[in-house]
């Protein structure tokens, strides 16, 4: 799962391997490695990667499901958490919410409420 989450990862930030590498300061073989499933980093390089991407641990991990993750970002905005929850029953947004890919708490908020927007929107032209 990691090395799947570490190449979803940086191919999103559009960065190459070898970019990414100059900016973590490791080589480039290290790194390929950590990709392909050969190499497993320690808890420093691990955090380094998490910390990079804005992620915790767990999410590089496969260990916290995308909703927990977006329930985490907008769980101060007891609005926006309640919208969620009547969002994650439909059907045809379960697909997208399986789909989140790793973003900062800011932006899940932000895509959160910019589907709330449009959700407003369309009820009151209804």
């Amino acid at each position: 799962m990691l090395s799947k989450q570490l190449k979803k990862l940086r191919i999103e930030s559009g960065k190459t391997q070898e970019e990414l590498v100059k900016e973590l300061n490791m080589s480039r073989d290290t790194y390929a490695g950590y990709e392909t499933g050969r190499r497993s980093p320690d808890y420093a390089t691990l955090k380094q990667f998490a910390d990079y991407y804005s992620v915790t641990t767990d999410f590089l991990l496969g260990r916290i499901a995308p909703d927990t993750v977006i329930k985490q970002a907008i769980g101060d905005d007891k609005e926006l958490l309640s919208f969620f929850e009547e969002l994650r029953t439909r059907d045809d947004l379960q697909l997208l919410f399986k789909q989140v890919r790793p973003m900062s708490p800011g932006d899940i908020k932000k895509i959160v409420r910019v589907i709330k927007a449009i959700e407003d929107e369309e009820t009151q032209e209804s």
